[in-house]
């Protein structure tokens, strides 16, 4: 395995309007398979992805630098420097992180990589299904997709 260091990476900026924030994908440089790996930089008065939770993925964040705050399972909870927070799979893991401070958050997430995963975001009630390679993955998906959770068909439907 390669040795990688953080500085050795070019930052990837995530900004789709709805979200600014930038990245770099360790776990991937340094050729894990299994395992993710990624620094992410939050800005001042920006939030990360939707709140929302795995259903085949673990992950953990660790809190380097800069304070916020991350919302777990509904629950509001401050962070800084130092902190550990476990997001296991399923609606308990269910998690978002929001920099409410005057300066960077800078902080690790940590993921299993498995796939086929959903992902579930309850707030606007869709769902995400990759098959392929896992969220956050670069590998090629031979389904993936977003969908509304009440748009539901009965299995016969159009057969």
């Amino acid at each position: 395995m390669p040795l990688v260091n953080e500085d050795d990476l070019d930052w990837t900026d995530v900004d789709d309007g709805e979200m600014r924030v930038r990245r770099k994908q360790l776990g991937e440089a340094a050729g894990s398979e299994d395992l993710g790996c990624s620094l992410y930089e939050l800005p001042a008065g920006e939030a990360s992805w939707p709140y929302h939770y795995h259903t085949a993925n673990e992950e953990a964040l660790y809190v380097l630098s800069g304070s916020g705050m991350v919302r777990l399972a509904g629950e509001a909870r401050s962070l800084r420097a130092g902190d550990y927070v476990a997001l296991p799979a399923g609606e308990s893991g269910g998690h978002r992180v929001v920099n409410d401070s005057e300066g960077p958050l800078r902080y690790l997430v940590v993921s299993t990589m498995n796939e086929p995963e959903v992902t579930v975001y309850p707030d606007s009630e869709k769902f995400g299904v990759f098959v392929g390679a896992a969220p956050g993955g670069r590998g090629v998906r031979s389904l993936d997709g977003y969908y509304r959770i009440d748009d539901d068909v009965d299995y016969w439907e159009g057969e």
